[in-house]
């Protein structure tokens, strides 16, 4: 009994990939790329061709059929190549998409924010009791003016003074011109630094 032995004539079929991928691509370099690549494909998965001509049922086929089911598998892994490949190129810029909307979201460190409030807050009570009732009845709780005095039983001008002092401290530590805090009094003497 003689074996049906057909060729793996690969080069015979060139001509037809090309021109396939060429119609598929619409860009002869992009063509040549995937014409090797289905090449290195159906080189690798060759085995698969030989199992599907000896399927049952296939029948024996002449020379010109063989030629023919060579070249509608070699175009059939092409196409699957070139599916494959879009399927890579859009799955490759989702993920660009996503990396940079990852990337614009992104937010400062929060250690900085952490830091100046803590900065805040140390300056706020480093005021002293009257400045610091005064500034957190009005800047806190946002009480007017004549309430907080009457809050405090004080009168609306020493609230204003006190108020006032208080900014003028606060405002000092962040310009960075505000001085150590100095609870001593120098007796006969003055409170100004010496230089």
């Amino acid at each position: 009994m003689k074996r049906d032995e057909t060729p793996f004539d690969v080069p015979a079929q060139l001509g037809v990939m090309r021109r396939y991928a060429r119609s598929l691509t619409r860009d002869d370099v992009e063509a040549e790329d995937l014409v090797h690549d289905a090449l290195v494909r159906a080189y690798e998965r060759r085995g698969s061709f030989d199992t599907e001509r000896a399927a049952p049922g296939k029948g024996q086929r002449g020379a010109g059929q063989d030629g023919a089911g060579l070249r509608g598998w070699l175009l059939s892994v092409l196409h699957n190549v070139f599916i494959d490949r879009r399927r890579s190129r859009v799955a490759e810029a989702r993920r660009e998409a996503e990396s940079l909307d990852r990337a614009e979201s992104v937010t400062a460190p929060a250690q900085e924010h952490h830091v100046r409030l803590a900065q805040v807050r140390d300056a706020f009570m480093d005021l002293p009791e009257e400045q610091r009732a005064v500034l957190h009845l009005v800047a806190i709780e946002g009480l007017g003016y004549v309430e907080a005095a009457a809050t405090l039983g004080i009168p609306q001008g020493t609230l204003m003074s006190r108020l006032s002092r208080a900014r003028a401290t606060l405002r000092a530590m962040e310009d960075g011109t505000a001085a150590a805090p100095n609870h001593l009094r120098i007796v006969g003497g003055t409170d100004e630094p010496s230089r």
